[in-house]
């Protein structure tokens, strides 16, 4: 079956056979279909779909056919369904990469972090209340949620996780073998209440989006910082990761939960401000944490590329590069706030308070999607991002004009129309 999910012959959402005639089909006993179940779920490859039998995950922990890897856009429409950033508002790396060039590089085996860039991180974390006197340099955020994971929790643990959330990061808890809790989110963040929940049942793990959520667009308030911490001091034992990927994009300031356990891990990347290849994030943490994140790391990939790290320290020096990240920041949330205000004004139920994305709920996902892309637009399905919430889709504001914004509402307000009068609601 993996190898089916690899050719194509298994999709995403496809169903499994019934186990009993699966193992006719096969020869085998009900029980080698069952462990064989059990073990792809475990994997990352499938997973339970109840009183449905056992189904392909969206997006299963097994690599593909190339042509499978991106959602394909057909020629004429606007691509607003991959959460990347806008091409043509990231700042001008060639003359970082220049200097980078003109200096001289150790040519041998060496773990360890370029100083300038360690420094700069220490001072952008003081600024905005994140202790960062222990300090890590990883391949991306994903990265460095992956290793703080596997320096404190195992295969069967429960993970509290943001939902809707980030579709990678519920990807990555899959094949991890992790148990995913899903914790409710709005737009000041998680529930607290949802939170505790998750905490008393066991979850050792808690992994938050400080601002500019994926897909919602919500961003941690100060009032519910406050209420989340007071719930993780009672559960001073639980690993708390907080993502901040859009760090300088976003217009929300910073409420860190960092300190509120014993274990933590604060992971700022620079892949939207700075673009996407650049695979680089910093990661402030408890000593113990940090500790075990770099051990780990000298036994595997050892370090991040000297020469990536010193092209990231200048970016985050270069005064002209500072202001073209303040230039796209403000497009970006001229967009979003563009775009939610017309989708309101439609009656539709939408969020987005900052970031890339906005989170417009939906009757049904696939008609949804079907009649937007049918209009032009390309956008993703809520069911990539979610567990128990109701349908939505995603809708990224990074590649919309502004000149474009009234004919998405329009469109986004009639399939929704017609999907809900398809399914009587």
């Amino acid at each position: 079956m993996e190898a089916a999910v690899r050719s194509g012959a298994l999709q995403a959402g496809d169903a499994l056979p019934p186990i009993r005639a699966a193992a006719v089909q096969l020869g085998v006993s009900p029980a080698t279909v069952a462990a064989a179940y059990q073990a792809l779920r475990q994997r990352g490859i499938a997973e339970s779909a109840g009183r449905q039998g056992t189904r392909i995950r969206p997006r299963p922990a097994v690599a593909p056919a190339r042509g499978q890897f991106r959602i394909q856009v057909p020629d004429g429409v606007l691509d607003l369904a991959t959460g990347g950033p806008d091409p043509r508002l990231l700042p001008d790396i060639g003359p970082a990469l220049a200097r980078a060039a003109a200096d001289s590089w150790p040519t041998g085996y060496a773990a360890e972090a370029y100083a300038p860039l360690r420094a700069a991180a220490q001072a952008s974390f003081a600024r905005d209340g994140v202790d960062g006197g222990e300090l890590a340099i990883v391949g991306g955020a994903l990265d460095g949620v992956e290793r703080l994971l596997g320096a404190h929790v195992l295969p069967g643990d429960r993970v509290a996780v943001e939902d809707p959330g980030w579709a990678n990061l519920l990807d990555l808890v899959a094949a991890l073998g992790l148990r995913a809790v899903p914790v409710a989110v709005d737009e000041a963040g998680p529930d607290p209440a949802r939170l505790e929940e998750a905490l008393k049942g066991g979850a050792r793990a808690f992994v938050v989006t400080s601002r500019a959520h994926n897909p919602t667009g919500a961003s941690v308030t100060a009032e519910r910082a406050e209420e989340l911490k007071s719930v993780l001091v009672r559960h001073a034992d639980v690993l708390v990761i907080e993502d901040d990927h859009a760090a300088e994009l976003s217009v929300e300031g910073l409420h860190p939960l960092a300190g509120a356990t014993r274990s933590w891990g604060f992971v700022r990347s620079v892949s939207k401000p700075y673009g996407p290849d650049l695979r680089l994030a910093v990661v402030a943490g408890d000593a113990t944490s940090i500790g075990r994140l770099t051990g780990r790391q000298r036994l595997g990939t050892g370090w991040v590329s000297l020469i990536l790290q010193r092209v990231v320290a200048d970016l985050w020096g270069d005064p002209v590069v500072g202001e073209a990240v303040l230039r796209a920041r403000g497009e970006y949330e001229r967009r979003r706030s563009a775009l939610v205000h017309a989708l309101r004004e439609r009656g539709l139920s939408v969020t987005g308070r900052t970031g890339l994305n906005v989170w417009v709920s939906v009757p049904d996902e696939t008609t949804a999607v079907a009649r937007l892309r049918e209009a032009g637009f390309a956008v993703a399905p809520g069911a990539l991002y979610r567990i128990a919430t109701p349908p939505a889709v995603r809708i990224t504001i990074s590649g919309l004009d502004l000149d474009v914004v009234p004919a998405l509402a329009d469109a986004a307000a009639e399939a929704i129309t017609y999907t809900g009068a398809a399914a009587g609601v």
